[in-house]
C-alpha cells in the first residue's frame, strides 16, 4: 500500500508513526504543512519514510495560501498516487486533503482540533463539519473525541479509537535518574528516597492558554506559601511566558522553580523521573501523551477533571482530579497529596499498570494498520 501520511509539523508523535510506519511493508510518504521554529522533535526522519517536498513545509500556515496549496497537494497526489491519505489536524490537514477530491482519505483528530478549533468561530465549525462528512474514516485516541466527530457529522461506523500510547521500555519506572540522586519506586520507596529533599511537581505542558499552565502556577504561590519543602519543575514554553513568570515572581516564588526549557524525548523519561507528582492543567486535551507518559514512569497525576483525563485517571486509584481551571482547589490537592506521600509508591504502580493495560504502543498501533485495511476496503465497495 501508498500511503501518504499529511501532518502539520513534524513533532514527536509524528516521529513516532512514522517509526512504526517505516517497519511495515508499506510505502510511506511524509507531507508536512509548515515549519515552526520551537519544534522540539530532534530525531530525523526515518530513512524509509520518503519526505516530499511541495510549496507547503516551509513556514506557518496562512489561510490565504490555501488556493496555492490546494493546487500543489493535487500535483503530489497526481506524482505518488497513493492507495491511501493519512491526514490531521482536521481543520488543516485533513481539510486540505478533502479539498483536493482525493478518496480514501482517513482523517485523524489531534485532539485539540475537535474540542478547541471546532468550536472556534462559524468559519471552523462548517470547516470541521465538511472534512468530517467528507473523509472515507475516521481515527482518534479519545473516545471524547470520537464522540465530538459523529456530533459533527462523521459516520459512526467508520470510525476507530485508540490512545497513541507510549513505548513503555523507554518510560518506564525501572530507569534511574541520570545524575544518580533518586532512584524510581520500583527500588525504593518515595518516601525513603526524599528524605531531606522536596517534594517536586512536575508539568511539561506547553505554555499556552488551552493547556493551563497559568492555573498550576496560582496553584504553587499558594502551596508554596504552606510549604517549604516543596518545589516546581517545568518544561516548555510557549506565549503565556511572561505571565506565568510574572505569577511566580508576584508570588514570591520564582527561586523555588526550576525551568528544564525544551527537552528531548530521549532525555525526557529522567525528568518524570525526578517528580513526585505530575500535573496537568489542560483545559483542553485528547488522550494526552504527556500524562501517559508519567503514568508508565510510575508517577502519580493530579489532572484536571475534563472527559479524556477521566478515561486515564481514578482518583485516588492512580491519581486525582481537580476541577478544571480551579487554582484553589489544586492547591488544595497538591497539599493533600503531600501528607499522604506514604501512598505514592502504592499509587504509582497502579499508574505503571493502568498504561501496560491500554498503552502499550506496540500493541495500539497495530490498530492503525487496521484502521488503513478498513478504509480502503471501505472505499472499495462504494466505489
Amino acid at each position: 500500500m501508498r500511503v501518504l501520511y499529511f501532518s502539520k509539523d513534524y513533532s514527536p508523535h509524528d516521529h513516532r508513526f512514522l517509526a512504526a510506519l517505516a517497519k511495515t511493508e508499506h510505502e510511506v510518504f511524509y507531507l508536512k504543512l509548515e515549519y515552526t521554529p520551537r519544534q522540539i522533535e530532534d530525531r530525523p526522519v526515518p530513512s524509509q519514510i520518503q519526505q516530499i517536498l511541495w510549496k507547503g513545509g516551509g513556514g506557518l500556515f496562512r489561510w490565504r495560501d490555501l488556493p496555492r496549496l490546494t493546487l500543489d497537494f493535487k500535483r503530489v497526489i497526481h506524482e505518488i498516487k497513493p492507495d491511501l491519505i493519512h491526514a490531521g489536524p482536521i481543520q488543516t490537514c485533513a481539510f486540505l486533503a478533502v479539498l483536493s477530491g482525493f478518496h480514501p482519505v482517513l482523517t485523524m483528530s489531534w485532539g485539540f482540533d475537535l474540542m478547541q478549533d471546532a468550536e472556534r468561530n462559524g468559519w471552523m465549525k462548517w470547516i470541521t463539519r465538511y472534512v468530517l462528512r467528507h473523509s472515507d474514516f475516521f481515527t482518534s485516541d479519545a473516545q471524547v473525541t470520537r464522540d465530538k466527530a459523529v456530533a459533527f457529522g462523521m459516520n459512526p461506523d467508520r470510525t476507530v479509537v485508540f490512545p497513541w500510547g507510549v513505548d513503555l521500555k523507554h518510560f518506564s519506572p525501572e530507569r534511574l535518574v541520570q545524575n544518580g540522586k533518586r532512584k524510581t519506586q520500583s527500588t525504593k520507596s518515595k518516601t525513603q528516597n526524599s528524605r531531606g529533599q522536596p517534594f517536586i511537581l512536575f508539568c511539561n505542558r506547553s505554555w499556552e492558554p488551552r493547556y493551563g499552565v497559568d492555573v498550576l502556577a496560582k496553584a504553587f504561590v499558594k502551596v508554596a506559601r504552606q510549604r517549604k519543602d516543596v518545589s516546581l519543575l517545568l518544561l516548555g514554553g510557549g506565549s503565556q511566558t511572561n505571565v506565568i513568570r510574572q505569577l511566580l515572581m508576584n508570588g514570591g516564588v520564582l527561586d523555588r522553580v526550576q525551568f528544564g526549557g525544551q527537552v528531548s524525548q530521549t532525555n525526557l523519561p529522567r525528568w518524570y523521573h525526578m517528580a513526585d507528582l505530575f500535573i496537568s492543567p489542560s483545559h483542553v486535551d485528547g488522550s494526552s501523551v504527556s500524562l501517559i507518559e508519567a503514568l508508565a514512569c510510575g508517577v502519580p497525576a493530579l489532572v484536571s477533571d475534563i472527559p479524556a483525563n477521566q478515561e486515564w485517571v481514578r482518583e485516588g486509584v492512580n491519581g486525582w482530579l481537580f476541577p478544571d481551571g480551579n487554582a484553589d482547589i489544586l492547591a488544595e490537592k497538591i497539599l493533600t497529596v503531600i501528607a499522604q506521600r506514604r501512598k505514592l509508591t502504592k499509587i504509582g504502580r497502579a499508574a505503571r499498570r493502568s498504561v501496560e493495560e491500554r498503552a502499550d504502543w506496540k500493541k495500539n498501533f497495530a490498530k492503525l494498520l487496521e484502521a488503513y485495511e478498513q478504509t480502503i476496503q471501505l472505499y472499495r465497495r462504494l466505489k
